[in-house]
């Protein structure tokens, strides 16, 4: 029993070593008026301070083991505290004390949960039992069984030693503290002791009665009676094994069997010796821990740990061999032939049918909101609700639904026909969910998201198919939610390749792994270089070069937007400063204007003006020079304080030019709220001019769009500029620049010297 004394917290001692001491000191209060030592108490509690320091260490080590705790419990034996009460005694203290002295206050970082640290105290617990049931089985069988055979030997000495030699054997073998049992070779249970007469339920002549080939399991070990028929014939001495029994009453003991096969002097075998250790404690406890550690404490469902056995079970290739026939045909009740050696093993067989699986990764679609409005007792209680439901619909054979964590949940089929029945199943579970769900006197639709994998066992992993189903759940969310969308190859490639160059954006600004090309802007009216648009490139060491769009939206969903975009201007604005530079050496007739684009992201950032003026001084480029895009959709319905930054550049004479302008459906009367001063036609509206003849709806669209902007005083560019036709019409309408790859595509700084020069001529 625990001690019932408890330390006054306030008392305790502030040192990691004092609190070992003071743990040691309940530890020795407890179990020493149940050891047999010659050591005084302080003695003993000197000999329990490194057993104590072990628990301690294994309780918080980075890498949880808790093998040390075996070793503890053995030497606990050895320190002669044999006694059944030292080991509850020990074992309420490590539950009671453990934590409570060597848990926080030895982990001041705080790496390790609450809950986690109980949940090791309690494999510690288990391992430690577990140890010193050894430790004493193994003392007390080599002391029983040496004493057991002497004493049987004995019995053909002379009758003065006999009766020397049986009054020993009697008290050893009715005072043993594990079950003994005698038997001829003919299985007739010939002698019990006490303790065996009430490990099957303290009924002597049921046991006595019995015969041993009556105490047969079903789940019994298939090797333990071939090992027995072995023992019999004299093929071996003894052998050990872990048997359950029937006892009396019809419940089940579990036991570590060791029967040995005891010779007269000459060696002719005689008698059968079996000593039974009960371990049906010790079992139940090992279940209990295995259930809790496989199994989701809030809901019941098996967690992740016992559904990934599951999956890579059910992944497995299945292939029958000799030995499996074997087992089939025992299974059948037919003879075991393959194991009494009367058939040969013949060729292994060909594979059985192919085994399939169908999984349903399970996401809830808003299920945050149920937290954060009504608090997590409440999410809770959905969650419970939910998997009550899920395990509704997966009820027929080879169906099982797991918790992975949070709102996580999957459910696996595995069969035949998984092609139909995966569908069904995600149908049955969408379906159990449509049902409101009752929480605080409110109801809530409870939605959710299915990514469905199917296929053939052993072509995957479980952590591959894991993936898929995680990516394709996504995919459905992104959908709309409350519906399930099956794998597809090509769209985890995808999107195996956006989280790769996601992880990977980073580092490629660190190395430089970016560059800058360059796409003139020209004059329509003379055909001279206004200016040119800077693009920025990704030279991907394994993609090649990628362009912005495969890239930016990654960069703006990281948050790696600013840094590049920062890093992008400080580029262009250098390069526009250089081409200044040779104008006025007279070898350069090109731009001296540059066009930055400017994400949505970008325009969040409380440090974009800052950022700007500090790149224009540093490196002595007006702001004149400086034209930053920005797309007509980001600024639409934008609120003063988005449009404020973008005011106070404009008053600096940076230009601000509305982009992709027509695709944002925006209202023509915002234009004069704006601080812009170009609008960048999209090349949507100039593609009927590349036919001929030109779409006049398309004319007349372009006309009113240059007709209302130079009515506000703003400049018209147009982009995607193909052909000389095309840009003939748009002179004609009165626009003012356009880009496109009828003038140049975009590339390094150098081109532009050719066609300014060129234009120069």
């Amino acid at each position: 029993m625990v001690p019932a004394e408890v330390p006054d917290a306030e008392a305790e001692p502030d040192g990691l070593e004092d609190r070992l001491r003071r743990f040691v000191t309940i530890w020795s209060r407890a179990i020493f008026p149940a050891t047999a030592t010659s050591l005084t108490r302080p003695e003993f509690e000197q000999h329990l301070l490194p057993l104590a320091r072990s628990l301690r260490d294994a309780l918080h080590d980075r890498i949880f083991d808790a093998t040390p705790a075996h070793g503890v419990g053995a030497a606990l034996v050895g320190a002669h505290c044999t006694d059944p009460d030292a080991l509850a005694r020990s074992l309420g203290v490590v539950d009671a004390y453990l934590v409570l002295y060597c848990g926080e206050a030895a982990d001041p970082a705080g790496e390790l949960a609450a809950d986690e640290l109980r949940a090791r105290c309690a494999r510690l617990q288990a391992t430690f039992a577990a140890g010193f049931a050894q430790a004493l089985r193994e003392r007390t069988l080599a002391e029983q069984e040496a004493i057991a055979r002497s004493a049987l030997a004995a019995r053909g000495a002379a009758e003065d030693a006999l009766h020397a030699t049986e009054a020993r054997f009697r008290a050893v073998f009715e005072g043993a503290a594990i079950g003994i049992g005698i038997a001829d070779l003919d299985g007739r249970v010939l002698e019990v002791n006490d303790t065996l007469t009430r490990m099957f339920g303290g009924l002597e002549h049921h046991v006595r009665s019995r015969n041993v080939s009556e105490w047969v399991h079903p789940d019994d070990a298939p090797q333990v009676w071939r090992m027995y028929k072995e023992l019999i014939r004299g093929e071996r001495d003894n052998f050990r094994t872990e048997k359950p029994f029937f006892r009396n009453d019809g419940t089940v003991l579990w036991t570590n069997l060791t029967v040995s096969l005891l010779r007269d002097v000459d060696g002719v075998p005689q008698y059968q010796l079996a000593l039974l250790e009960d371990t049906t404690e010790r079992r139940l406890l090992t279940l209990r821990l295995r259930y809790e550690a496989t199994h989701d404490a809030l809901t019941g469902l098996p967690n992740r740990t016992l559904f990934f056995e599951r999956l890579e079970k059910a992944l497995a290739p299945a292939r029958e061999t000799p030995k499996d026939a074997a087992k089939d045909a025992g299974k059948d009740g037919t003879k075991d032939e393959a194991n009494s050696g009367t058939k040969e093993a013949g060729p292994v067989p060909a594979p059985r049918p192919a085994a399939r699986f169908g999984l349903c990764y399970l996401d809830l679609d808003g299920f945050k909101a149920i937290n954060d409005s009504l608090g997590h007792s409440a999410g809770d209680r959905m969650l419970v609700e939910v998997a009550d439901r899920l395990q509704s619909c997966a009820t027929a054979p080879g169906e099982m639904v797991a918790r992975l964590g949070g709102d996580e949940f999957v459910a696996l089929t595995t069969g035949p026909d998984t092609q139909r029945e995966v569908g069904e199943l995600a149908a049955r579970i969408l379906g159990a969910l449509a049902t409101p769900i009752s929480l605080d006197g409110r109801e809530f639709t409870v939605r959710g998201s299915i990514g469905i994998v199917e296929g053939k066992a052993g072509e995957s992993t479980a952590a591959e198919v894991l993936r898929s189903a995680d990516i394709t759940m996504y995919r459905a969310k992104s959908a709309g939610g409350n519906r399930f969308e099956h794998a597809d190859a090509e769209a985890d490639a995808r999107a195996i390749t956006r989280h790769g160059l996601t992880t990977s954006l980073p580092a490629a600004l660190e190395r430089g792994e970016f560059f800058i090309e360059y796409q003139p802007l020209v004059h329509l009216a003379d055909g001279t270089v206004h200016g040119a648009e800077a693009l920025v490139r990704w030279s991907h060491p394994t993609h090649g070069v990628l362009s912005p769009d495969r890239f930016i939206p990654l960069a703006e969903h990281t948050g790696l937007i600013v840094p590049l975009g920062r890093w992008v201007l400080e580029q262009s604005v250098l390069q526009a400063r250089a081409w200044q530079e040779e104008l006025a050496a007279g070898t350069f007739a090109g731009p001296v204007r540059i066009n930055v684009n400017l994400s949505p992201a970008q325009l969040h950032h409380p440090g974009l003006v800052a950022d700007t003026v500090e790149v224009l001084e540093r490196i002595g480029l007006p702001p004149g020079s400086l034209c930053l895009e920005v797309t007509e959709s980001a600024l639409i319905g934008a609120d003063e304080d988005l449009l404020k930054p973008l005011r106070q550049l404009a008053e600096m004479g940076v230009d601000i030019a509305l982009d992709d302008f027509g695709t944002g459906y925006s209202n023509l009367a915002n234009l004069r709220r704006l601080p812009v001063s170009v609008l960048k036609l999209d090349r949507s509206f100039t593609q009927g001019m590349q036919q001929h003849p030109a779409d006049p709806v398309d004319l007349k669209i372009v006309e009113g769009i240059v007709s209302l902007a130079h009515g506000l005083e703003l400049g018209v560019t147009v982009e995607g500029v193909e052909t000389g036709a095309q840009a003939e019409h748009l002179r004609r309408l009165g626009c003012d620049t356009a880009q496109g790859w009828y003038y140049a595509r975009p590339g390094p700084p150098e081109m532009l010297h050719t066609l300014s020069m060129a234009d120069a001529v």
